[in-house]
């Protein structure tokens, strides 16, 4: 697991980079716990200002790693005979771990390219600045078939019209049309993504740190007081029921595991797929 993230600091921004390329850098419970522990620790850090947040490979990241097994209890999972029946200890933790990166005192940065699905799109919205690739693909197709998400960002970062849309449908749109739609800040050519992250994080890193802690607080305070962190963390709720009590919950398993995860995807995605949606 040593080499699940690399961290680096330099010019008073410290990178953390999602390096599982080969599983286009699917969250399983070691690379969280390490990106926890290295947001915690830029935050320690005096010589750091600014965090950047971005991935080796292709993709940023195709969402959680399910297959990934659970070989022992993460900080924060409750692994109890009271619970296990009924709470949905996953959900929970992710709650606890993305809250880490709104609650940091510092501003962190998201450069995202390629496919940023499911709970890589949870990962990329809780972060203060994103800027994508244009023909990054961004959507959550897991709640066509499997659960609602575990982090439901979507009636934060768009409009109602719009979070209703892509809830409901599972539908991903282009990085270009993420920005269009206020999910994103910005989105640039691929090939000009790298240099306009720097552009921006020159001059961040050189305002003073204490500024920018109180800048962001500020903002936070508002969506706090409209809900926001009470519906996040309300949020397991549903995605348990969803995930295990609804009548149809286990299908997309169920044929997975007799078929294969490509004839899932496909009957989960195929309707969409027909008419033109993506992925």
């Amino acid at each position: 697991m040593d080499d699940l993230l690399l961290y680096v600091v330099a010019d008073r921004v410290a990178r953390i980079t999602l390096n599982r390329p080969e599983k286009r850098n699917a969250l399983n419970l070691g690379i969280r716990r390490q990106l926890v522990d290295a947001l915690r620790e830029a935050e320690r850090d005096d010589d750091v200002a600014v965090v950047l947040l971005d991935a080796a490979g292709p993709s940023f990241s195709a969402g959680y790693d399910l297959s990934d097994p659970k070989t022992d209890t993460p900080p924060g999972w409750v692994d109890s005979v009271h619970f296990n029946s009924w709470s949905d200890q996953f959900g929970r933790s992710v709650f606890r771990d993305w809250m880490v990166i709104w609650d940091l005192m510092k501003p962190v940065v998201a450069k995202v390219q390629g496919y940023c699905l499911a709970g890589g799109a949870e990962l990329m919205s809780m972060c203060d600045i994103v800027f994508v690739a244009d023909d990054a693909v961004i959507g959550y197709p897991a709640m066509r078939a499997q659960s609602t998400p575990d982090a439901p960002f979507f009636p934060w970062k768009l409009s109602m019209a719009q979070a209703k849309y892509l809830q409901l449908t599972g539908n991903s749109v282009s990085g270009k049309e993420a920005a269009e739609l206020g999910w994103v800040a910005k989105s640039f050519p691929a090939d000009e993504l790298d240099d306009q992250v720097q552009r921006l994080l020159r001059p961040l890193s050189q305002v003073d740190p204490a500024l920018l802690a109180a800048n962001k607080a500020s903002l936070n305070q508002a969506y706090e007081q409209m809900g926001m962190r009470a519906h996040l963390g309300g949020a397991w709720q549903l995605h348990g029921l969803s995930a295990r009590y609804r009548e149809r919950s286990g299908e997309f398993k169920e044929i997975s595991g007799r078929d294969g995860v490509k004839a899932a995807t496909e009957w989960r995605d195929g309707a969409f797929r027909r008419e033109g949606f993506t992925p």
